[in-house]
């Protein structure tokens, strides 16, 4: 059961294992695009995460509001896609191997796969809540990270997140309540999050 009070990791160690490389992008040294492009592939591996988890819940989502969230899904699966290519394609500018192996990213990341099966379309969407609550956290203590040496990536990373941030403004507005607050609001886990909302039909 994936929970979300342990930050998820902030760069990849598969990718620092890798070594310096023997380039990088001008105004850099090796050992610093070495450090942007760790920090660069575990948002690769958020990202490839993401999508798959978001066309997970595209295919397992049921109930009243089913063709709304599995309509709303697909635009958010194609901009994690993009958003993971425009990533790694940096990784690889910067002198790095990008990695996009199933098996290397599962082996990478510290976090476990999305939890939660054939649901309702609110339960799917508390649980998607965390998820992207957890991803945005991650992308903004990168932005932090990566600024003091690299603005160009600092660039690309508020770009997506800012999208990201709307995408999940679009999952939290069918969970709140007339008076402005969230009906999941205090869960730690997907597993509680949906739960929280089993059985609610006044969120559209």
């Amino acid at each position: 059961m994936r929970s979300y009070r342990v930050p998820m990791a902030k760069a990849s160690d598969m990718t620092k294992s890798a070594g310096v490389p023997s380039y990088t992008v001008p105004g850099l040294t090796p050992e610093e695009g070495l450090r942007v492009s760790a920090i660069l592939q575990n948002r690769l591996n958020a990202l490839t995460d993401l999508h798959l988890t978001l066309k997970h819940v595209h295919w397992n989502v049921v109930g009243p509001h089913f063709i709304a969230v599995h309509q709303m899904l697909d635009p958010q699966v194609d901009t994690a896609r993009e958003f993971a290519d425009e990533v790694a394609e940096r990784i690889a500018t910067l002198g790095v191997a990008p990695i996009g192996t199933p098996g290397a990213i599962v082996a990478d990341r510290d976090w476990d796969d999305y939890s939660i099966g054939r649901a309702g379309a609110i339960e799917h969407l508390a649980a998607l809540d965390l998820v992207y609550s957890g991803v945005i956290a991650d992308y903004r203590e990168a932005i932090e990270e990566v600024g003091e040496v690299d603005p160009v990536t600092e660039d690309l990373l508020i770009g997506q997140v800012g999208q990201l941030e709307q995408y999940h403004w679009f999952v939290r507005a069918h969970l709140e309540t007339a008076g402005g607050e969230l009906k999941s609001a205090g869960s730690h886990t997907e597993q509680q999050a949906s739960a929280a909302v089993d059985g609610s039909t006044d969120a559209a």
